[in-house]
């Protein structure tokens, strides 16, 4: 015999379906900010998609073209390079900059926080004393400290803009840890034996890592900024290739001449931030992380 249908459950599916389905301006918002970021992810992985003109190649004779003029839609600089495929080849090293001192920041700061967080007493007291000298710095004159130290490099900055971002890792975990540690399901895993690493890796980071995954998808686009920022005061990426901080460096003598040198790497910096701290608003929103 056939089931049949409840007329009220389907009427209630079909709304729930609907709502599901609601686009909003904030998730169109999302999708332009994730569409973007394919683009720069593209650009850094294979910058030939998007311009097959030698980013290192010279032509004094079509130094400070204008924007759209012989082929060049972002203009040209003064060595006559041009633009936009610097800006294509110049997404590599912000990205992997930005990625792997996020990464650095990320697993220091976290196993920091973690440690203190979960034992207390004069552990926690000692990774306080080292998170509150850190955070005496501002994390851009931090990691230009740490720049300057060791040298103008690629591995260098990388360092210097991790260990930048460590104290807010460390801040937040901790934070979760303490909160974490009082619960019940710790208590009773710490009654029937269960030693403290296995407490400290099955327990308590899985249920306290939440805030510290959205900070790290805003920590990116914290250090895209910070490492051009170095690279524009010439602590940055030794390369063939600038970088976009470095590009803006080149492009300020020639402002009133040439805006487009330094105009166009700005907007490229600042599209890409804002896209990936849109990301990590929403990454917020579904963790329910304050």
């Amino acid at each position: 015999m056939t089931a049949v249908a409840n007329p009220l459950t389907a009427a209630r599916g079909g709304i729930l379906a609907r709502s599901r389905l609601r686009i909003t301006p904030d998730l169109v918002t999302l999708w332009i900010a994730l569409a973007w970021l394919v683009v720069v992810l593209i650009a850094a992985v294979v910058p030939q998609a998007f311009s097959t003109a030698d980013p290192t190649a010279l032509d004094p004779a079509g130094a400070m073209r204008a924007p759209g003029v012989a082929g060049h839609p972002f203009g040209t600089d003064h060595f006559g390079r041009d633009i936009a495929t610097l800006l294509a080849y110049g997404a590599r090293t912000a990205m992997v900059i930005g990625i792997s001192a996020t990464v650095v920041g990320f697993v220091i700061g976290t196993l920091l926080g973690l440690v203190a967080g979960y034992a207390g007493g004069w552990v926690d007291m000692i990774v306080g004393r080292f998170i509150d000298m850190l955070m005496c710095f501002p994390g851009v004159l931090l990691a230009m400290i740490i720049a300057a130290g060791l040298g103008a490099s690629m591995q260098n900055l990388i360092v210097a803009v991790g260990i930048s971002a460590v104290p807010g890792f460390a801040r937040i975990m901790r934070g979760q840890a303490m909160t974490v540690r009082s619960r019940l399901f710790i208590e009773a895993a710490d009654s029937v034996g269960f030693g403290p690493w296995r407490i400290l890796w099955r327990h308590l980071l899985p249920n306290a890592l939440a805030p510290s995954i959205v900070m790290a998808t805003v920590t990116v686009g914290v250090s895209i900024v910070a490492a051009a920022s170095l690279s524009f005061l010439g602590l940055g990426a030794r390369a063939d290739v600038p970088d976009w901080g470095e590009l803006l460096a080149l492009g300020q003598p020639y402002l009133a001449s040439a805006w487009w040198i330094t105009t166009f790497p700005g907007i490229v910096l600042t599209l890409t931030v804002i896209a990936v701290s849109l990301a990590g608003d929403w990454l917020r929103d579904r963790f329910n992380v304050d």
